[in-house]
C-alpha cells in the first residue's frame, strides 16, 4: 500500500457539547476497530485482528471517565494522530507492539516492596509503555 500522508488528515475542530464530542470518539474507535486488519498486515503482527481490536477497546475504555471538554478533545487529536502516523507506516512494528498491544498497568506494591527492591518504579516508565 503506498503512503499517502494527506489520505487520513482533517483539520483540527472542537465540539460544541458533549454530544458531539462523544459521536467523535465513537467515530474514531469505529475508525481503530476498520484499520485492526490493516494494521496487522501492514506490520505483520504476530497477533490476530480480534486481539488488536481487544486492545483498542481496553484503551478507549481507559479515559471513559474523563468528562471535561478539553481534555477529551485532546484525546481526540491525539488518537486521530496516532491512527494517522500507524496507518501511513510512520511506525515501527516495536511501537505497535509497546503502545497498542501492552498493558500499561503495574500490579500495585507498598512502600516497603518497593524499597526493598531499591528502586520506585513509578518513577521511571520505559520508553515503549506510551505513557507520558
Amino acid at each position: 500500500m503506498t503512503t499517502i500522508p494527506s489520505r487520513l488528515a482533517q483539520m483540527t475542530r472542537v465540539s460544541s457539547s458533549r454530544a458531539e464530542a462523544r459521536l467523535r470518539v465513537i467515530d474514531l474507535y469505529r475508525a481503530w476497530v476498520r484499520a485492526a486488519p490493516e494494521i496487522c498486515t501492514i506490520y505483520a503482527l504476530n497477533v490476530t485482528p480480534a486481539y488488536l481490536r481487544s486492545s483498542i477497546r481496553q484503551k478507549f475504555e481507559q479515559n471513559r471517565h474523563v468528562t471535561d471538554q478539553r481534555a477529551i478533545e485532546v484525546l481526540l487529536l491525539k488518537g486521530q494522530q496516532e491512527l494517522q502516523e500507524t496507518l501511513n507506516c510512520w511506525k515501527q512494528p516495536d511501537h505497535i507492539y509497546g503502545i497498542v498491544l501492552q498493558n500499561n498497568q503495574r500490579p500495585h506494591r507498598t512502600f516497603l516492596q518497593k524499597f526493598y527492591e531499591g528502586r520506585d518504579e513509578d518513577a521511571v516508565l520505559p520508553a515503549a509503555t506510551g505513557v507520558v
